[in-house]
């Protein structure tokens, strides 16, 4: 995305699967409400990457860090563990509109710099079969929610109200 509209950068990748654990964990926390949830992920995503580019001596440079989670009926939806997880998810947006919460972060000298944009999206009424199918592909088990609107599940889509760019991960205006 970041290509797309000429931003040149580097990746810094953090570990979500490592014997220490994840570099940050994206473990919600007791009455952690959703807009609060991907905020602190993100902001937690971009001070990490900061200490990174310290620890490893590296040139010092903005870090722009992004997370995004899905919320239907005040539930968060993360990225599910495994298949049957996935399922679950999918039937539970079926044939609902649900809020797509994205939030960027830009750390630098010490100061984070931080939106978080929500994208309404309405999902047609899907079949177990449509959902089988589409939990046999390998798009829905690294994606929040359960599906990647960039992907396979564009066909669930019936409506979108704010920002496909963000939906995929990074709100581009």
């Amino acid at each position: 995305l970041l290509r797309q509209v000429g931003v040149e950068f580097e990746l810094l990748l953090l570990r979500d699967r490592s014997p220490r654990g994840p570099d940050v964990s994206e473990q919600i926390l007791p009455d952690e409400k959703a807009e609060d949830y991907v905020a602190r992920v993100t902001r937690e995503k971009a001070e990490y990457g900061a200490k990174v580019i310290l620890w490893r001596r590296l040139p010092l440079r903005p870090v722009l860090a992004a997370d995004t989670t899905v919320v239907v009926d005040g539930r968060i939806l993360g990225k599910p563990a495994d298949s049957a997880e996935a399922m679950e998810m999918l039937r539970l947006l079926s044939g609902r509109t649900h809020q797509v919460l994205t939030s960027v972060a830009l750390h630098f000298d010490d100061n984070t710099s931080q939106v978080t944009q929500t994208s309404d999206v309405t999902f047609a009424t899907l079949s177990d079969d449509m959902i089988r199918a589409y939990c046999a592909s390998s798009e829905s088990y690294d994606k929040a929610g359960g599906y990647a609107v960039q992907g396979l599940a564009a066909a669930f889509i019936e409506r979108i109200t704010g920002s496909y760019s963000g939906i995929m991960g990074l709100p581009l205006y």
